[in-house]
């Protein structure tokens, strides 16, 4: 007890010695795919479906992994609706068109198939007046079904009798794969798989009551399959995170009232405190302040200047966290440059 006490101590002291502070901000990255400016106006098309020559093979599948004929034609289309309806309320295109009369099939139920051909591409984007296409490439869904007979106190007009109830569990994976074509550059900007799982269960007096309850699944796995389209929209469309920062506290007693400033959320006036430092005769205390300048300088949006700062801090006063500064504020401009770029539209 004596050791644990000695340590939570040490800990505590170490903390309240700490010479910095941690600070959040919000960052915006760019989407994991960039799309042309350029490009206006989007087409969704859905070639999923299983040509005629492998539909044995799907058939086959589709029995032993407990599938309704039509559950996959829905689903893909939910998906497909899914895509387009978050592409519109994003209001980055001028069009979004999903054409579900072009019927193009799959060569390889469950798996991710060839590239469309360009010529095919082309035509398509030319006879819809369309500048790039989105296609579900993949869409397959897979079930296993599971039962367990458990124990239950049934109640009777005699009273309760031990009895047994059957439930009967049943685990849906969808998996969709996208890809975007580029025409104009033919080049395929993405190709995505995402897969969910649907987990369902269903109870009764035996095995085939206990499946019964869950055999009715098509709305689960059409709403499913819609929300992985919508989540595949998300894929072009910029996003926050959350990242720390660490500022120097403590060195002077500007710092100290600084500190406090910013734990109000004055960060303007820990900055004038700040700049003042950037002049003291101790390199140590001046390379904190240039830090902390930096710092200020992210949080108000300002890369070029808190680059400026934090390679002051490092060059000229040798501050270590400065350094590792320096190369994280290059890495976010390029990726700025980046979101910029994709703004653009």
């Amino acid at each position: 007890m004596k050791k644990l006490y000695a340590m939570m101590l040490a800990s505590l002291t170490l903390y309240s010695c700490s010479s910095t502070n941690l600070v959040y901000i919000s960052v915006q990255q760019p989407a994991p795919v960039t799309i042309s400016p350029n490009i206006k106006n989007i087409g969704i098309i859905n070639r999923s479906a299983v040509t005629d020559k492998n539909k044995a093979l799907d058939i086959v599948d589709k029995v032993l992994t407990i599938e309704g004929d039509s559950l996959d034609i829905l689903a893909s289309r939910a998906s497909v609706n899914g895509l387009a309806d978050e592409l519109i309320k994003n209001t980055r295109f001028t069009t979004v068109t999903a054409f579900n009369s072009i019927e193009l099939r799959s060569n390889v139920p469950g798996q991710f198939q060839a590239p469309l051909s360009w010529d095919v591409v082309e035509k398509i984007c030319r006879d819809k007046k369309i500048d790039a296409l989105f296609s579900l490439e993949l869409f397959d869904t897979d079930s296993k079904v599971s039962y367990a007979a458990i124990p239950v106190a049934m109640k009777t007009p005699l009273g309760n009798i031990p009895g047994i109830e059957h439930q009967a569990n049943m685990l849906t994976t969808i998996k969709t794969g996208w890809r975007i074509y580029d025409p104009a550059e033919k080049l395929v900007l993405d190709e995505y798989p995402i897969t969910k799982d649907l987990q369902l269960s269903g109870k009764g007096i035996n095995p085939v009551a206990a499946a019964g309850a869950i055999i009715n699944r098509k709305d689960a796995v059409k709403d499913i399959s819609r929300k992985a389209g919508q989540e595949y929209a998300l894929r072009i469309i910029p996003y926050w995170i959350r990242v720390n920062r660490d500022y120097y506290v403590k060195g002077t007693d500007n710092f100290s009232i600084a500190k406090r400033k910013a734990q109000t959320g004055n960060w303007d006036g820990a900055a004038e405190l700040w700049k003042k430092e950037t002049t003291s005769t101790s390199s140590k205390i001046a390379g904190r302040a240039c830090y902390n300048m930096a710092i200020i300088c992210e949080i108000n949006g300002q890369l070029d200047l808190a680059i400026e700062w934090a390679q002051k801090a490092y060059e000229n006063y040798n501050n270590k966290l400065a350094l590792r500064y320096v190369n994280i504020l290059k890495n976010r401009k390029e990726r700025n440059n980046l979101l910029q770029y994709q703004q653009q539209g």
